[in-house]
């Protein structure tokens, strides 16, 4: 096993969109990328990817709704570091858009194994790790869409996109943040959303067609500024690339 000081971090789904940018932009900085992908040739190719460009990074095979897979994750990343400085749990699930009216449980459930269950498998999974780091920090991706504030507000675009499962499962990632930042005060966690909300903005990417008005970058601008908290950060919070976020 080697280890060194070198800030660590693993990204759920960084095989692309904004969890291939966290990690090429925290990898410009020196930090050693564990970078998680489904897709094991889509994931060595991102990883290979960022190594023509000097970042540090091992790819991860990693399947945020198997238990065998997170468990086989960690036994890889524990290969290379005695000790987990953040989690980024990006992985997400966009669903299919079903209305309400015609929704089922077994659609909610597909939603919700990955944006639900996938951050409580892989956290629980990786805590001692995090818990072995200094100044542990982990990262919820959120959704602007997981805030009564806005899907109650008509003049917001998620107002008018009737669906279940999305909206729901990142209200419910929301509770999980905040009931771990209340329990585990050695460990940050906080919620990212990757857009703009006074602004009804968000960010291009595969899960939205690339309609997004805001880049890639851009909207990994609040995940940077959690992933890189100082010791005496804030836990427990919900932002955007502006700011606090109404729950």
């Amino acid at each position: 096993m080697t280890n060194t000081m070198q800030t660590s971090v693993l990204i759920t789904g960084g095989n692309k969109g904004l969890g291939f940018e966290a990690a090429r932009r925290l990898g410009e900085q020196g930090w050693k990328i564990f970078l998680g992908s489904r897709d094991v040739g889509r994931g060595t190719v991102a990883a290979e990817k960022l190594a023509a460009d000097g970042v540090t990074v091992v790819m991860v095979p990693l399947d945020v709704t198997s238990d065998e897979s997170v468990a086989e994750a960690v036994r890889l990343v524990r290969e290379h570091t005695d000790r987990l400085d953040v989690l980024i749990n990006n992985a997400g699930a966009p669903g299919r858009g079903v209305a309400p009216a015609d929704a089922t449980a077994d659609e909610i459930h597909s939603v919700y194994d990955t944006n639900v269950y996938g951050p409580v498998r892989v956290t629980h999974a990786f805590l001692p790790l995090l818990q072995a780091a200094e100044n542990p920090r982990v990262v919820m991706v959120s959704s602007g869409g997981s805030s009564f504030t806005v899907v109650t507000d008509p003049e917001q675009p998620f107002s008018k996109f009737h669906e279940l499962a999305y909206s729901s499962s990142k209200a419910a990632l929301n509770m999980l943040t905040v009931r771990y930042a209340q329990a585990l005060p050695g460990i940050k966690f906080n919620l990212a959303t990757p857009g703009e909300i006074a602004n009804k903005k968000f960010a291009a990417t595969d899960m939205n067609n690339h309609t997004g008005a805001l880049t890639v970058t851009e909207g990994t601008d609040s995940i940077l500024r959690l992933a890189m908290l100082d010791a005496d950060g804030p836990t427990g919070i919900f932002v955007d690339r502006l700011g606090p976020v109404a729950w």
